[in-house]
């Protein structure tokens, strides 16, 4: 008999749902099979080994599904099936075949085989804590870049790379299992090549626009797949504008702008090697006569540009999440307002804004509400024309509020 988790009363709605995760604190007891036979337990004296399938119910008694336990988690089962454990561990195999068929061929229906995309995110792929990018070079070679964060896909990683290699055939398989997050499950970190060694650096074509990744030492999984649509949107407002884009990683939303026939482009990060790759992108797309890349302080530079009477066109804020917890909304609000309110002060008159957070936590009331406090403080006015999210390689998950992180919001500054 597989374990089964008991949760406390009335802790199952969200589960019905779809939320995957279950906290120790919806624990009420653990039953399981003991050499004195069948144990019922609190989760604290709970014996059951972490990485063990098991299953999952209401206190009353209703099945909810199947998960992974892992006790040194406050996330302590992360779930992987509505079907019992025995029909999971009969052919774990054919479950992960099954998955990642599913995931691919989600993403046919609207990505073609020389595209780059995420192939599989986590939960709302119903794989929790696996991401897994699929990136095609330019010599139409696909690299995986994947990363377990959590037990419940680590102790499944023999399974998932079989069925990578079988439904998708890549060309290599980089692991970028870096996330500090795998240090609360109980994980070492871990990066490196999954078989053969591939070259670290290759250049991808998104919109057609050429773009280096550096699947080893980019940021998180390389390269930010998700605003791909959101990019070439943005082009198509840019043509004959200056446009200004901050915290831009590897310069892809200005090579967009350029693209979609900009004059001027400048793209701001704070980091030198950032800006290194930035300037190597510019080179690959001949765009060094229109596009330049700057190192600075995004916050220092907005400042500056207005003291000295700069204007933009358009304008594209595109930062890094300022907050990844509850309890730092506030502060995370102050960052996102003072860039905000900047960059209306230095657009021309019916401007174009750009304006993003990735921030799960900084929810849309709170981004939409910072937007309108930072037109109000700027003594602007603002039509918002546009409101996106991540692409359709990023799936919401109903019952699951994280998978939907990505806010864009393309508004016209009056």
């Amino acid at each position: 008999m597989y374990a089964r988790v008991f949760l406390n009363k009335k802790e199952e709605a969200e589960l019905k749902q779809g939320f995957p995760w279950v906290f120790d604190n919806e624990i009420s007891h653990v039953k399981y099979d003991s050499p004195e036979g069948v144990k019922q337990t609190s989760l604290a004296e709970c014996e059951v080994n972490d990485g063990s399938v098991v299953e999952v119910f209401a206190n009353a008694g209703a099945f909810l599904g199947s998960g992974v336990i892992n006790k040194k988690s406050k996330i302590t089962v992360r779930m992987i099936g509505g079907e019992h454990a025995d029909q999971i561990m009969a052919d774990p195999q054919a479950f992960y075949d099954a998955k990642i068929q599913a995931a691919y061929d989600l993403r046919k229906l609207h990505y073609n085989i020389k595209d780059s995309y995420r192939l599989v995110y986590g939960e709302a792929d119903f794989i929790p804590g696996l991401i897994v990018e699929r990136f095609c070079d330019v010599n139409k070679n696909v690299y995986l870049v994947i990363q377990f964060s959590t037990l419940s896909c680590e102790v499944f990683r023999k399974e998932i790379l079989h069925s990578l290699r079988k439904i998708i055939k890549p060309y290599a398989i980089y692991e970028k299992s870096d996330a500090p997050s795998r240090e609360k499950e109980g994980l070492s970190l871990r990066s490196c090549w999954e078989g053969e060694v591939r070259e670290e650096k290759i250049v991808i074509r998104e919109n057609d626009v050429l773009i280096e990744v550096d699947l080893a030492n980019g940021q998180k999984t390389g390269y930010f797949l998700d605003q791909k649509d959101n990019r070439r949107y943005v082009a198509g407002l840019c043509e004959g504008k200056r446009v200004l884009d901050t915290f831009t990683h590897t310069g892809a939303f200005g090579l967009n702008a350029v693209k979609g026939g900009a004059k001027e482009v400048i793209s701001v990060d704070i980091s030198p090697e950032a800006v290194d790759l930035v300037n190597k992108n510019i080179e690959l797309n001949k765009a060094g006569s229109k596009m330049k890349a700057v190192c600075a302080d995004v916050f220092d530079l907005l400042k500056e540009y207005e003291k000295n009477g700069e204007k933009f066109d358009l304008i594209i804020l595109d930062p890094p999440a300022f907050t990844k917890t509850a309890k730092n909304i506030e502060k995370a609000y102050g960052g996102y307002k003072e860039i905000n309110l900047r960059a209306m002060r230095l657009l021309n008159p019916n401007g174009i804004l750009v304006t993003c957070s990735c921030s799960y936590f900084f929810d849309s009331e709170h981004f939409y509400g910072m937007v309108m406090k930072a037109a109000e403080d700027s003594k602007k006015r603002v039509q918002v024309l546009a409101k996106f999210g991540a692409g359709p390689d990023h799936p919401v998950l109903l019952g699951y509020p994280k998978s939907e992180y990505l806010k864009c919001a393309v508004c016209r500054v009056i």
